[in-house]
C-alpha cells in the first residue's frame, strides 16, 4: 500500500521553519514573567558574562528538554539548528561540555537560591488563580530512588533496594502540581532525612498566599519531633503512621461498635451507561495456577486519640481496618486483619475524608513519574552529587514552564488541560510544532505550518502574557 517513488530531497534556499515552534511562546513566557531578569539578578556564578549570563546556561538546558531531547549530549543537536537560534534571538548556545561546566560551579548555597528565585515568582501567579486552584495549599513530600550504572558518581550510594545511586527528596504544591523543592542526597539515606527544613520553606513560600497550608505525606514522614511545633503554626497535616505494636493493640482493643463500614468513593462518575466489566484474566490465572492469592474482602474504619512519645499533644489517629483473604486456587487457606493508621491534627476532616487525603497523595507519584521518565529532570548526567542536584532543579524548570504556561492562559477549562496533561503530551500538542521561522524588520515571524485545535493555546498564552508583562 505504501506506494510512492517518486521522493526527491532539496536544500531550501531562503525558507528557515523549527520543528518546535512553540519553544517561541515560551521563551516570552519566561521573559515577561521576569524569570530571565530574576535569574540573572539572583545567580552569581560567572566572574565575566562573555558571552553567556547565568539566565542563559539554565534556560539553555530547560529548553533542550521542552524541545523534545532527553540527555545533555542532546544540546550539540540545538547548536547546529539556526532556526532555533533565531527564535531565541542569539548567534549560538553553550554547548554539552560548557553546560557541565556550568553545573560543576554550583555550590549547596547557590541551587537553593536558584530554588527560591523561581518560587519567588509563583505567587504572582498562584495569586491570580487562588478561585480555582483553592485556599488550602495542599504540600505533598515524598523521596524517590534514581539510579545509576555509574561507578564514579561522587556522592552516590545503595539505597534500601539495593540500587545505586541518589535519593533526592520532592517537595511540591498539589493544587497546580509544581516542584517546589528539590534535593539531591545520598542513596543510603532514609526519605525523611532532612525533610522538615525543606517542608518549612514550602509553608514560608505559600503564607502570604494561601489562608491555610496542609502538609501530606506517607508512613516515613511522620515527623512527631514536629507534630507540637507545626500545629502550633496553624499548620495541618495527614501522615501515614507505621503499625507499631502499641497502636495495633489499641486498634484491637477498639469495640466493633467503633468501627464502621469504609466505602471507597468510585473513581469516575459514568456519564452515560455502566457496562459489564470484562472478566479478570490475570485472576483466571492466579485461581487455574493455584497461586497465592490475597483478596480484598471489607474494610472498616475508626478513630481513637493518641498521643506519641514525642509530642505533648494529643493527635486524631484513623485506624483502617482491612480483612483480607488468603487463597490458593479455590481454596480458602485463612483469613487476615491488616490495620492501616493516618495521624492527623486536623479536626474538621471526617475519618474518611483522612484516609482520602492520604490516598490523594498518589498524585505525586504521577508528578514523579513525569519528572522521572517525561520531562527526564531526575537523571545524573554529570559527575557529582552536587552538580546532578543542579542539573535536577535546571530540568525541573521545564515542568514548571508548562505549569505557568497554564496558569497564565485566560480560560478556565484551557487551565486545568494544561495542568492535567502529561509532559509528552504537552509537548506534541504545544510545543512540537512545525513553524516558518521569517526574519523581518526587527522581528522574528513564526508562522505556523500545520494548524491543530491546540495550537490556538499558543496564540493565547503570548496574549495573556502580553497583558503580564505590562502589569
Amino acid at each position: 500500500m505504501f506506494g510512492t517513488s517518486n521522493l526527491r530531497f532539496e536544500v531550501a534556499d531562503r525558507i528557515r521553519a523549527l520543528n518546535a515552534g512553540g519553544i517561541g511562546a515560551i521563551h516570552l513566557l519566561a521573559q515577561r514573567t521576569g524569570l530571565v531578569k530574576a535569574i540573572d539578578d539572583g545567580l552569581h556564578l560567572l566572574k565575566v558574562h562573555l558571552p553567556y549570563h547565568e539566565s542563559d546556561h539554565v534556560l539553555n538546558i530547560a529548553y533542550n528538554v521542552l524541545s523534545g531531547n532527553t540527555r545533555l549530549e542532546d544540546l550539540e543537536l540545538l547548536r547546529h539548528n539556526e532556526s532555533y537560534a533565531n527564535v531565541l534571538g542569539t548567534q549560538r548556545i553553550p554547548d554539552p561540555t560548557t553546560a557541565g561546566d556550568f553545573l560543576r560551579r554550583f555550590a549547596e548555597p547557590n541551587i537553593e537560591c536558584l530554588m527560591d528565585t523561581v518560587n519567588s515568582l509563583r505567587v504572582p501567579l498562584w495569586s491570580r488563580r487562588l478561585s480555582e486552584i483553592g485556599t488550602m495549599a495542599v504540600i505533598d513530600v515524598d523521596g524517590v530512588v534514581t539510579p545509576t550504572t555509574g561507578e564514579k558518581k561522587e556522592g552516590m550510594s545503595l539505597s534500601y533496594k539495593g540500587i545505586w545511586g541518589y535519593h533526592p527528596l520532592l517537595v511540591s504544591l498539589a493544587n497546580t502540581r509544581e516542584p517546589l523543592f528539590i534535593v539531591n542526597r545520598p542513596g543510603n539515606l532514609p526519605s525523611h532525612s532532612g525533610s522538615a527544613r525543606w517542608l518549612d520553606k514550602a509553608a514560608d513560600l505559600c503564607r502570604p498566599v494561601f489562608a491555610r497550608i496542609r502538609f501530606r505525606g506517607d508512613t516515613d514522614f511522620s515527623l512527631t519531633t514536629e507534630f507540637d511545633r507545626w500545629t502550633d503554626a496553624k499548620i495541618g497535616f495527614v501522615f501515614g503512621y507505621d503499625a507499631h505494636p502499641n497502636v495495633v493493640e489499641i486498634a484491637k482493643s477498639l469495640s466493633e461498635a467503633e468501627f464502621q463500614p469504609f466505602v471507597r468513593p468510585a473513581k469516575h462518575e459514568v456519564q452515560t451507561e455502566s457496562r459489564d466489566k470484562r472478566e479478570n484474566s490475570k485472576e483466571a490465572v492466579v485461581r487455574k495456577n493455584e497461586y497465592k492469592n490475597i483478596r480484598l474482602v471489607s474494610e472498616q474504619i475508626a478513630e481513637f486519640s493518641y498521643r506519641p512519645t514525642a509530642c505533648k499533644k494529643i493527635y486524631r489517629m484513623i485506624v483502617l481496618r482491612k480483612n483480607l483473604s488468603v487463597e490458593r486456587g479455590e481454596n480458602v487457606l485463612f483469613d487476615d486483619i491488616r490495620y492501616f493508621f493516618y495521624v492527623t491534627n486536623e479536626t474538621e476532616l471526617t475519618p474518611e475524608q483522612v484516609v482520602g487525603e492520604a490516598n490523594d497523595r498518589c498524585n505525586q507519584e504521577n508528578l514523579i513519574a513525569q519528572l522521572k521518565s517525561g520531562v527526564h529532570a531526575l537523571h545524573v548526567p554529570v559527575y557529582d552529587l552536587v552538580s546532578n542536584w543542579a542539573y535536577m532543579v535546571i530540568a525541573s524548570l521545564a515542568w514548571t514552564l508548562k505549569a505557568w504556561f497554564g496558569l497564565t492562559l485566560p480560560r478556565a477549562a484551557d487551565r486545568v488541560d494544561i495542568l492535567r496533561m502529561e509532559f509528552k503530551e504537552f509537548l506534541n500538542s504545544v510545543i512540537l510544532v512545525p513553524c516558518q521561522v521569517i526574519r523581518a524588520a526587527r522581528q522574528i515571524i513564526l508562522r505556523v505550518l500545520a494548524y491543530t485545535d491546540r495550537i490556538r493555546l499558543l496564540f493565547r498564552s503570548i496574549e495573556a502574557t502580553g497583558h503580564l508583562a505590562t502589569q
